[in-house]
């Protein structure tokens, strides 16, 4: 007899709570592989597909596309020991799961009284064959399977074309909710808010984030407008007063307006700018430096052959030389310590803008590659960015970064620190400009560099010494060979 198991949203790594449903791979009713990619996801550091470690019959999904899950939340149920759907018109009923939403599954067609499942530990036991051997965090070889409790059918004379969706009263009071996601719940909870009183407007009534969040936003304007109200003037004998003046629309309900969530990877980014605008004190220097001699050099050394070398390796390559004589700025700050931890490696950052918004893969031990090693994986890291395919491990991690603007067109900037880092280069673009170059006015290529530092970790001597180096490479790139 096939044996129900629960399939919860599972531990991501590096430290993720939660993930957006992006893509559905499977159906209800489609048959699944052990480790076969059910759901695409995107968390706040990546898109990831998540494997299934269970073999069976998906009898039910949880959450619509573009609904934020909890991590331990459940995604699909799987009758595990089934080949093929059951038959909704067969004497068998179907199985009873239990959620914190309720799943995506067709209405189950009058059956009898359900036979009590097996246990948890037991249905482990059974299924211990079809589990995966790839460990997920919570999931492995012979897992036992979730703990569930049961949920109440819903009675025969129910509509099948009903939304299925999590029913509960909220604040106490009884009767139908629209509502899936259990943040959005949370979020009512929080505020005080009965989400009976809101109207949904996704589909089929469903009550998202954003209604939500609109009804906060009125409900706070509406407080501010009753407290700054003057209070009415006593008299033996009021006149009647004027109809109030309409209240002005809330700017989220103007038309025209768009609310954009700060969710995964824009959300992230969010919330680390923030965080280092708060947490690090920091300041910035920059320098024009002449780059004719650098380009001449890249160029002479993609004419030799062999594998083409980007402007932005020659210019980590730089980066790395200079670290190695300012190491105070490979480092970060641990305030609960009052520490300055001063890190071996280079873990190169370097921004990258895709269209799920700008991301920061990291070159690992870029302080031992050369400018060719530097360049192959410059080029591999950015495809994966534009395709969504880098890892958390690609994104976490870095001790420095490099941010190249003048690939938009702009000569300097004031970047915002990576937190938890110390200092950012940022990187001009090059252009040709008037120079005076060996006592002469001339025409040269011109880049602004800026560092953007960490105040805690160095005084601006060290930060100027880190960009004057860096610039006297650029001008005379046999600065750097006598380093090598």
């Amino acid at each position: 007899m096939a044996q129900v198991l629960e399939f919860k949203l599972p531990d991501l790594g590096e430290g993720l709570t939660e993930a957006e449903i992006v893509r559905w791979l499977v159906s209800v009713g489609d048959v699944v592989a052990v480790d076969q990619p059910v759901v695409e996801v995107e968390t706040a550091k990546a898109m990831v597909e998540v494997p299934c470690p269970y073999g069976g019959v998906v009898t039910a999904r949880y959450g619509e596309e573009g609904t934020e899950l909890p991590v331990g939340a459940p995604l699909l149920t799987v009758a595990v020991g089934a080949s093929e759907p059951a038959d909704a018109s067969g004497p068998a009923s179907a199985p009873t799961v239990t959620t914190a939403a309720t799943p995506q599954a067709a209405a189950p067609a009058p059956a009898a009284a359900p036979a009590p499942g097996p246990t948890p530990a037991r249905a482990s036991a059974s299924a211990s064959d079809e589990a995966s051997g790839n460990v997920l965090v919570g999931y492995g070889t012979g897992a036992p399977a979730a703990r569930r409790r049961r949920v109440r059918r819903a009675p025969l004379s129910a509509s099948p074309a009903a939304p299925a969706l999590v029913r509960e009263p909220v604040n106490g009071a009884a009767g139908p909710v629209p509502v899936v996601s259990p943040l959005v719940r949370r979020l009512a909870r929080e505020h005080g808010l009965d989400l009976r009183d809101l109207t949904g407007t996704g589909r089929d009534g469903l009550i998202l984030r954003c209604d939500v969040e609109q009804a906060i936003h009125q409900g706070a304007t509406q407080a501010r407008a009753a407290v700054s109200a003057p209070a009415p003037a006593m008299a033996p004998a009021p006149a009647p007063s004027p109809a109030p003046a309409p209240a002005a629309a809330s700017p989220s309900a103007r038309p025209g307006v768009t609310r954009v969530p700060l969710r995964g990877v824009r959300g992230a980014v969010a919330d680390k700018l923030t965080r280092s605008r708060h947490e690090i004190p920091d300041a910035t220097c920059w320098v024009d430096a002449d780059a004719t001699e650098l380009l001449a050099a890249r160029r002479a050394m993609n004419a030799a052959g062999g594998a083409k070398i980007s402007l932005l390796a020659v210019f980590a390559r730089i980066c790395t030389a200079a670290l190695a004589r300012h190491p105070e700025l490979n480092s970060t700050v641990d305030p609960a310590a009052r520490e300055i931890v001063r890190l071996p490696e280079v873990h190169l950052g370097f921004a990258a803008q895709t269209d799920r918004g700008l991301v920061v893969p990291v070159v690992r031990d870029a302080h031992a590659r050369s400018a060719e090693s530097l360049s192959a994986e410059f080029a591999r890291l950015t495809e994966a960015g534009r395709s969504g395919t880098l890892t958390p491990g690609e994104l976490t991690g870095g001790t420095f970064t490099l941010n190249n603007y003048g690939v938009f067109g702009v000569d300097g900037s004031t970047p915002i620190i990576n937190y938890p880092e110390a200092a950012m280069l940022g990187i001009g673009r090059i252009v040709p400009k008037p120079w005076v170059h060996e006592g002469e006015l001339a025409v040269r290529q011109v880049v602004q560099l800026s560092l953007t530092f960490d105040h805690r970790v160095c005084d601006g001597g060290t930060a100027g010494g880190f960009l004057r180096y860096v610039a006297d490479c650029v001008e005379q790139p046999a600065v750097l060979l006598r380093t090598l």
